[in-house]
């Protein structure tokens, strides 16, 4: 049976089968040596010439080997390896699949190559350690929350990808309907109505690892879709979700990248306006040495103010429309007065200059929901249209909740040092927004429009 080759270590002296990539070729003639490449890292593998196909060996073939696993000689260890200190003699070889002309390198860590063509050759640039070993990070980070939020009486619920278009910010991607000609489901920007509306069904302790879609304009660190965990705890108050988060992120970071040092605990509380006015953003980098690769400087940023004008000159929201007042501000929310002044209970985790995470008490009752929309200029009409089903949800005894949203992406591109989150994600999109893999986005047949009801109108640039 096939063994990974970092457990070649544990068979000195017996026969075992390995199977992976060609991931160097020395041929000194009579003896040709390998490096083979696995999920698990690589492994010296010495062919005589007589063996069939030894001397048909290149580069990425993929091959089957079968040898001796023997202690390497003093002279030949390589000691930056875990397998360095052993090597496989090959009794027989057999070639899975050839590999032709590979379009990029896959021996370095790819960061010097242009990343068009890396996101063109997605499924080749993975094979790179460096890749493999965010995504395994990913993986082992993703697992840590599951576990710490079940051993905590979380359940895990999933929520629709299809769902319906309401203004939250961004834009939504949209849907069209075959069955419902002129009708749109949309991709939700997050699960939000979603996890309140879980909290309204007495489930009391949510979360997911969701993805989420925003159609916003192209951003170096932004991507079409995205992953957060996604968490609602119903009968909270702020210092309850700060408190559960607090300590998940420093368990996380402790456990998955216990490398790193988390800079101060508790993590430090800055108001917006105190970020304003000190660090001119409200997501500042509070890093006393900013040379230091494996600090982290978590903080949260607090008291935000609940509205901000719009383009238009109207009053919109500055994080979501869904969040409460902090208590204080409660009546001049119902009464529509004093807007400005209103901070809003929206806390964001920040980590060494970037946002990593945002959440807030919600307005659970509907009167108070209904005092937003109306603050932003909604009409009755346009409240009922987007929002009567949370209206009506938070009329039968709704109680009260609050959560946050900690992005995946985000999280893990800065414990693995990486530059950008495509760098953490397995098929990522360009900045652009285009996969040059899939060639998406992409035009579709006439008869699947036809099918929608839908005709193209370009847009005039």
């Amino acid at each position: 049976m096939r063994i990974f080759t970092q457990d070649i270590i544990k068979h000195e002296g017996k026969e075992v089968e390995l199977a992976g990539w060609v991931h160097a070729r020395r041929d000194h003639g009579k003896l040709i040596f390998i490096d083979l490449r696995d999920r698990s890292g690589t492994a010296q593998v010495i062919l005589t010439s007589k063996i069939s196909g030894a001397t048909d060996l290149r580069l990425e073939y993929l091959v089957r080997i079968k040898g001796t696993v023997q202690k390497r000689p003093p002279a030949m260890v390589n000691d930056k390896i875990p397998t360095g200190y052993h090597e496989i003699s090959a009794t027989s070889l057999e070639i899975l699949n050839a590999a032709g002309a590979m379009p990029i390198s896959v021996d370095t860590d790819g960061l010097e190559i242009h990343e068009e063509a890396r996101l063109t050759y997605r499924y080749l640039d993975l094979r790179r350690e460096r890749l493999r070993k965010n995504l395994e990070f990913r993986h082992k980070a993703t697992k840590f929350i599951r576990d710490f939020l079940s051993a905590k009486d979380f359940i895990e619920v999933e929520t629709p990808i299809l769902t319906k278009s309401t203004p939250e910010g961004a834009r939504d991607y949209l849907v069209p309907s075959r069955l419902y000609n002129g009708k749109f489901y949309a991709l939700p920007q997050s699960p939000q109505q979603y996890k309140q509306l879980l909290m309204v069904g007495g489930l009391e302790k949510y979360f997911q690892i969701a993805r989420c879609f925003r159609d916003e304009d192209t951003r170096g660190d932004r991507q079409p879709e995205f992953t957060q965990l996604d968490l609602e705890m119903s009968f909270v108050e702020r210092e309850d979700v700060m408190k559960l988060t607090e300590e998940l992120l420093i368990a996380l970071v402790k456990t998955c990248a216990p490398e790193k040092e988390i800079q101060d605990i508790p993590f430090p509380r800055i108001t917006y306006r105190e970020a304003i006015e000190e660090h001119k953003t409200d997501r500042p980098d509070i890093r006393k040495d900013k040379n230091n690769p494996n600090l982290l400087a978590f903080c949260w940023v607090i008291d935000f103010p609940f509205f901000e004008k719009s383009d238009k000159g109207g009053w919109t929201f500055t994080h979501n429309p869904f969040s409460a007042p902090k208590p204080e501000f409660m009546d001049d929310l119902l009464a529509g007065k004093n807007i400005p002044d209103i901070l809003t209970t929206q806390y964001d985790i920040v980590l060494n200059g970037y946002e990593v995470g945002g959440g807030s008490i919600r307005n659970h009752k509907p009167d108070a929901l209904k005092a937003v929309f109306k603050i932003m200029g909604f009409n009755e009409e346009r409240i009922q249209a987007n929002f009567g089903h949370m209206l009506e949800a938070l009329s039968y005894g709704a109680p009260p909740h609050g959560g946050i949203a900690p992005g995946i992406d985000r999280l893990v591109m800065i414990l693995r040092n990486e530059p950008n989150i495509r760098e953490v994600i397995a098929f990522p999109k360009t900045g652009d927004a285009v996969d040059p893999m899939m060639k998406s986005p992409s035009e579709v047949d006439k008869e699947q429009l036809n099918e929608l009801g839908l005709e193209i109108k370009k847009n005039k640039k």
